[in-house]
């Protein structure tokens, strides 16, 4: 205990804390009975206070997060290995879910969806490139069948629905040209709720499938896939992951923010 809290003492208990001569001060019985019941807790409080200035620049605690399984894919496992070298202490919780989720009220810190599926009470930050979707087929199922020039032909085509479970309904194929819009609920043998077992149908000559291009690429890229309609999908803003614009943001949020925005800036 320095000088000056020998003296705050002093003035509030009115007693003679210290004794002075003219070349030194030493505390008096009082005083060094004072000093052996605050010294404890005086140095616990050093401690604490030292140890919360070395863990200001660390990042701790958990990050809940709701994706789905593409968004995780694009989003957050290209980051996941920095992340974890550069915030050791801290914890990523990912679930993997496609409903519209009140992430407030569901315990979640943010979340990643499209951009035109977002609240609009949401901070939303962008943290991928544009999307498109890509209409493809096996070679020998256009074989079989003529390739369609416009969206409208696919009605003639055995086409692999993708299943919305949350709104129990089949999603439907959206197309635009020159500012012509469109939205097709086509038929077909086969719908699935993964864009995996689609690709893995229509590769095998089951039908046509309409899936995210960057999903349909090693099956283009290996010539298992055709594409067809390429001009009716245009690109269309990707993924942002978003949280409530009322609540502070955590230092685990703040860290996957920075990591996000550094990789969308370099274009990766």
């Amino acid at each position: 205990m320095d000088d000056r809290c020998m003296r705050y003492f002093n003035g509030l208990l009115g007693l003679a804390l210290l004794r002075r001569t003219s070349r030194s001060v030493a505390p008096t019985e009082a005083g060094e009975k004072l000093l052996l019941t605050l010294d404890p807790a005086l140095t616990a409080i050093h401690d604490t206070l030292s140890k919360l200035g070395r863990e200001r620049d660390r990042v701790l605690g958990t990050l809940r997060i709701t994706a789905t399984r593409q968004a995780y894919e694009a989003v957050i496992r290209p980051v996941l290995a920095d992340f974890c070298a550069a915030h050791p202490d801290a914890t990523i919780e990912v679930i993997i879910d496609y409903g519209f989720r009140d992430i407030v009220s569901d315990g979640f810190d943010a979340g990643i969806r499209l951009g035109e599926k977002l609240q609009q009470d949401m901070v939303a930050l962008r943290v991928g490139p544009e999307l498109r979707m890509a209409v493809v087929a096996s070679p020998a199922y256009f074989a079989q069948h003529p390739a369609p020039r416009i969206p409208e032909d696919l009605h003639a085509h055995r086409c692999i629905n993708y299943r919305m479970l949350t709104a129990n309904t089949l999603y439907a194929w959206e197309f635009e040209n020159d500012g012509r819009r469109l939205k097709l609920k086509l038929s077909g043998p086969l719908t699935f709720n993964q864009p995996d077992p689609m690709l893995h149908a229509a590769a095998e000559g089951l039908g046509v499938a309409y899936v995210l291009e960057h999903e349909a690429a090693p099956f283009l890229e290996s010539g298992q896939l055709v594409r067809v309609l390429k001009d009716w999908t245009p690109a269309f803003p990707g993924f942002f992951l978003y949280y409530p614009s009322r609540t502070q943001v955590s230092p685990v949020l703040a860290a996957l923010l920075t990591l996000l925005r550094l990789r969308h800036q370099s274009g990766i």
